[in-house]
């Protein structure tokens, strides 16, 4: 965390989404190390993170875009690749969970790889993909993963997210140049994934070595200080060797790792057994990964001054009153931040902090960027969070501010 960038008064009103570009050219540095030592590429998740502002720094150290929709891949085709300025020769990878008929030929005004999800879709157009001599790549799902979430397993039952019938996949190979494997969420762990991709290459090896190109998706988190980086980029070394192929990583999470925060002012304090405090935000309108995934959200700064504070292990979110495991002596004392919808789950977390919020208070939440400004919604017509950039040299950008006007063109 930049302590002068939570020290810094910012000149617009709460809730905004503060992004750090120093931080993100911190993740760059080691996206970009990891390719140099692995002879892979790196492509920003759109999915994950989307802030097209901040673009411009973390151009030099990709290699370009993927997508999960046509909106998606035309806005990494204009703000990051080939849109943005003809000379420059980044890569725009489109993917779709289904396209529709009608959306082909825009798609492939813009992309540079073509990712089907299913044969079917596949089949259905090849060939007008193949008029455009535009790369083809098909899902492949291991039907294995490293994932904690079962909202968020690719291979959970049932599961439509690409192929795992390699009899199906080998009939199909003289119409693709390679397969995307994304199996991986939040996954920490090298050796997890160092065996998960020996069970691939067991599986599916005969396919790799007749394909040019291997994704291998996102959800590694090397970004972790003490992620053996090394190790990782000789694992991936072996296989592009062993298979003759390029391999592609997707990195959403760890390309934004710590560079945003969504700072909020206390609106309201009350006491219901516990300390309680809302503030001017919510988790459904502008961190929805919080109540999806059931978390907490760590506080990195009170009033511009730089705290690391964690939520407690036990969250209100899903509040057993039986169960006093984490709680501690003074748990009377800690507080509980809501958000201002109208839902009663609208809870950034339980907190054991030195002194009681006051209203006007700042209080700023970590981890708000992936997954958060790309899901922001106008629940409740909750105030949009403005977002603000500070930039490599310091100074601060008010990137874009929303208004009435917006949240009722965002209806009918």
């Amino acid at each position: 965390m930049n302590t002068s960038l939570v020290n810094q008064s910012i000149p617009v009103p709460t809730p905004y989404y503060l992004l750090d570009e120093a931080a993100i050219v911190a993740n760059m540095q080691v996206i970009a190390r990891l390719c140099e030592l692995s002879g892979a590429k790196a492509l920003l998740a759109l999915k994950c993170f989307a802030t097209w502002g901040v673009f411009e720094a973390m151009q030099p150290y990709l290699h370009g875009t993927t997508s999960s929709s046509l909106n998606e891949v035309r806005l990494g085709f204009e703000t990051f690749g080939k849109g943005k300025d003809d000379t420059n020769n980044k890569e725009t990878h489109a993917y779709s969970v289904a396209y529709s008929a009608d959306e082909i030929p825009e798609v492939l005004k813009y992309a540079d790889k073509i990712i089907f999800n299913s044969l079917s879709q596949l089949n259905a157009f090849k060939e007008q993909v193949a008029a455009q001599n535009t790369p083809v790549g098909l899902r492949l799902n291991p039907n294995t993963s490293n994932s904690s979430f079962i909202i968020a397993d690719p291979a959970r039952p049932f599961s439509r997210l690409g192929e795992s019938d390699k009899d199906k996949i080998s009939e199909v190979l003289s119409d693709i140049t390679g397969v995307m494997i994304h199996n991986n969420c939040e996954n920490d762990s090298f050796e997890a994934f160092s065996e998960s991709l020996a069970d691939i290459e067991a599986r599916f090896g005969d396919i790799l070595q007749q394909l040019d190109w291997v994704s291998l998706g996102g959800g590694i988190h090397f970004i972790a200080p003490d992620y053996p980086l090394e190790q990782l980029a000789a694992r991936l070394r072996e296989f592009g060797e062993t298979y003759g192929v390029q391999v592609y990583l997707e990195p959403g999470e760890a390309s934004i790792h710590g560079a945003g925060t969504l700072v909020t002012t206390v609106l309201d304090v009350m006491t219901n057994e516990k300390n309680l405090a809302v503030v001017d935000s919510s988790i459904e309108a502008h961190m929805l990964d919080l109540l999806i995934y059931r978390e907490s959200a760590p506080i990195s700064a009170i009033n511009h001054q730089v705290v690391s504070i964690a939520a407690l292990a036990v969250s209100p979110i899903d509040n057993d009153p039986a169960d006093n495991g984490s709680r501690d002596d003074n748990s009377a004392d800690n507080t509980i931040i809501y958000g201002r919808s109208c839902l009663a789950g609208d809870i950034f977390g339980e907190y054991a902090l030195a002194d009681t919020l006051k209203v006007g208070d700042q209080v700023a939440f970590a981890n708000a960027a992936g997954y958060t400004m790309v899901k922001k919604n106008w629940f409740n017509g909750v105030n949009m969070p403005a977002i603000v950039i500070r930039r490599l040299d310091g100074s601060i950008d008010i990137q874009r501010e929303f208004d009435y006007s917006e949240y009722k063109a965002s209806l009918s």
